[in-house]
């Protein structure tokens, strides 16, 4: 195993954990109030109601249980959802005077990196497994156990050594989304407005302070 495995398989994935949890404390801590997807849906909401939804549900995917069932069929669906609502989503960016100039560097790299992870997903399930009428990579000897080695501490960067670039690459840019993380509007997932249950729908609020 090579100085450069080493630094690939192990260094990268804990420097993008460390930078994930440190940089959300950070973020909360420092910028509460950009705590938020920095919603744009009153500049433009005709691309906005196809886009996100399709990205968003697309994104969630199945479990390895539902894989082992229906095989890359729902993958691919997912997937392909996924990647098409992204797409309606850069266009709008890109297309749309308001929403574009509310479009920050950073948002820029987010949308980039998520969609070549998505389209190397898409090519790793297509054309390494789907199209190899079952002769495709088995991944789960080899990407699945590293991936599960890490969060257990077990040095099984060798594993990663063989694995097809395409893998690679996906696996690589995924830690790299991982670690931009705490500074996007991906924070945004993890505010679940719980306060909306109990809260009445219209609140009303004095225009002037009540007399004591």
């Amino acid at each position: 195993m090579s100085t450069l495995d080493i630094f690939l398989w192990v260094v990268i994935p804990y420097v993008a954990i460390t930078i994930f949890l440190l940089g959300h404390i950070w973020r909360y801590r420092r910028d509460q109030f950009g705590w938020t997807s920095r919603s744009n849906q009153l500049l433009e909401r005709r691309l906005l109601k196809w886009g996100s939804p399709l990205f968003h549900y697309g994104a969630l995917g199945i479990n390895e249980h539902g894989y082992h069932l229906i095989s890359a069929i729902a993958g691919t669906i997912a997937g392909a959802a996924a990647l098409i609502g992204l797409l309606i989503l850069i266009y709008r960016r890109a297309r749309v005077r308001r929403v574009a100039v509310t479009t920050s560097y950073v948002d820029l790299l987010v949308y980039t990196l998520l969609l070549v992870v998505i389209g190397l997903g898409m090519v790793d399930t297509l054309f390494h497994n789907a199209a190899a009428a079952g002769n495709g990579y088995d991944y789960r000897h080899t990407v699945a156990v590293w991936f599960r080695g890490i969060f257990a501490f077990q040095d099984n960067a060798q594993l990663m050594a063989s694995v097809p670039l395409v893998y690679q690459l996906h696996v690589l840019l995924a830690w790299a989304i991982l670690a931009l993380w705490p500074f996007s509007r991906l924070v945004h997932v993890w505010s679940i407005p719980f306060q909306y249950v109990g809260r009445p729908y219209i609140l009303y609020r004095r225009r002037f302070q009540e007399a004591r």
